[in-house]
């Protein structure tokens, strides 16, 4: 029995009637929750040290399969539903996955089952199909799920991690955190390996219960955008205790609150990460009654490195560092030790790694809060000599929900200067370069942007300039824009 499944099933024996899941369609007890976990374990059993790749919408039947293939000995692949359909057909192949559950009806992966006929049910609402396997793939010794990065270029990478990697971080944000019985609200994909950590094992061990919705309730609708009031309605309707968001959803929150949306009297615990959270939209936050700690991680981690807490807090750092990791600046790069994942799969030269060179920028400062600067590779060396850190300045100009994304330019220039993607058509230049001006104020002059224009065509997936989960690719971006970027500069010399 692995360490987690034992200390679920310990609090569930001391809890059997209590909530443990829920979705639109059942809420399950903790001692349920048990039985269902056995039921599928069993299921799954055969496929014990092989890959499973799991692809649905959050829901129980997500969770419970997932704590099965702990259990069963599985190595899990959840496919996120944001990459490209390329992309999920490449890490179901790199990964040598042996069967695939998916809902029932679906035909997105067709050309990779056996035969129809061959399948197992499952849940009332997902089957598992036997997978032609291609190819021999190579994986760490201990791996108990694959996460795959989308990266910034190319195809995802497999992070490999065990389950002593991903209890050991459970353990850790219930440790900071010091939440009990929290009742939790994943927003974001399960497939996230910051939510299926701290929103499924972390409120679990905390003996709470987890709130699993369909992304469409949630307000995602795929290619259609993001439905606002659909996402604060549900955050209303469920009053959660805590919730997981990246950056773009804080200021969401932030701006209606803004407005004048109640915000939920629940919340105790907002975690944000992901990317850099402008200071100025923390302190917004603050105000407006929104418990946000920022944090910091990444997959090689498994995901949660530093973490801010009701009793460890500075807004502008991503919390000090948790304990079972020792964190080192080594010219100006922030290096991990402590919990590394086993490697990459197929590419044995990466595997079991003594440290991580995470290709970030930072600082620890003398009360041990971490600081984000930036990734090394898109530092800024002006002509002047001065490094500038352009997520710095992206992260300010993005706390105005006005622009959707923007990037700021100045390598080897005399100044700096931006490109911006409004977020609604109805924004006017004015109302551009008035928020350009007021973010100028609070910049060093070496930093301050001396002009903008607005990108000659929208960012977007299909042409490279944004990842499949919607975050700009810099080097496509200053390839792409090459024309208007080189006739900015020109117009100032």
């Amino acid at each position: 029995m692995t360490e987690l499944v034992r200390k679920l099933r310990k609090i569930a024996a001391e809890q059997p009637n209590s909530l443990a899941l829920q979705d639109p369609s059942r809420q399950l007890s903790w001692s349920q929750m048990i039985h269902e976990v056995d039921r599928l374990t069993e299921l799954l059993s055969p496929y014990a040290d092989s890959v499973i790749a799991l692809y649905t919408d959050n829901s129980v039947d997500w969770a419970c399969i997932d704590l099965a293939c702990y259990e069963a000995g599985v190595i899990s692949l959840p496919i996120p539903a944001f990459f490209s359909s390329e992309q999920q057909h490449h890490v179901i192949s790199e990964s040598g996955a042996l069967a695939l559950i998916e809902p029932k009806g679906m035909t997105l992966f067709q050309s990779l089952k056996v035969f129809d006929q061959l399948h197992l049910s499952l849940t009332d609402n997902l089957m598992l199909f036997p997978l032609a396997k291609k190819g021999h793939s190579q994986i760490p010794e201990k791996t108990q799920k694959i996460t795959f990065t989308s990266g910034s270029t190319g195809q995802p990478k497999g992070v490999c991690l065990s389950t002593h990697n991903q209890m050991t971080v459970a353990d850790a944000i219930l440790q900071r955190t010091e939440l009990q019985a929290i009742k939790h609200l994943c927003v974001l994909p399960l497939t996230t390996l910051l939510e299926n950590l701290a929103g499924i094992y972390a409120p679990l061990l905390s003996r709470g219960s987890v709130t699993l919705l369909p992304a469409a309730e949630l307000g995602f609708n795929g290619g259609r955008g993001f439905d606002v009031q659909q996402f604060l309605q549900t955050l209303s309707k469920h009053q959660p205790e805590s919730v997981v968001l990246l950056p773009e959803l804080l200021l969401t929150l932030v701006s209606a609150a803004e407005t004048g949306w109640p915000v939920p009297d629940s919340l105790k615990f907002i975690a944000v990460g992901g990317s850099r959270v402008s200071a100025d939209l923390l302190r917004k936050a603050d105000n407006l009654g929104l418990p946000v700690f920022e944090g910091y991680g990444l997959s090689e981690c498994s995901s949660v490195v530093s973490l801010n807490s009701p009793k460890q807090r500075q807004i502008g750092s991503v919390g000090q560092c948790l304990d079972h990791v020792k964190v080192s600046i080594e010219s100006g790069e922030i290096i991990v030790k402590g919990n590394c994942f086993l490697g990459y799969i197929n590419q044995p030269d990466s595997w079991y790694p003594q440290q991580i060179n995470t290709g970030d920028l930072g600082f620890i400062d003398d009360n041990h809060y971490l600081h984000i600067n930036g990734r090394r590779k898109n530092l800024l060396i002006s002509s002047f000599g001065r490094n500038i850190n352009p997520e710095w300045v992206e992260s300010e100009l993005l706390a105005n929900p006005i622009l959707a994304y923007c990037t700021v330019i100045g390598d080897a220039k005399n100044h700096c200067s931006v490109l911006v993607q409004p977020r609604f058509d109805n924004i006017t230049d004015e109302m551009i370069g008035q928020w350009i001006a007021l973010v100028n104020k609070r910049l060093p002059d070496y930093a301050q942007l001396a002009d903008w224009q607005r990108f000659e065509w929208p960012l977007s997936v299909e042409n490279g300039t944004l990842t499949a989960n919607g975050r700009p690719v810099r080097e496509q971006i200053l390839n792409s824009y090459s024309h208007q970027i080189n006739a900015l500069y020109k117009e100032q010399a």
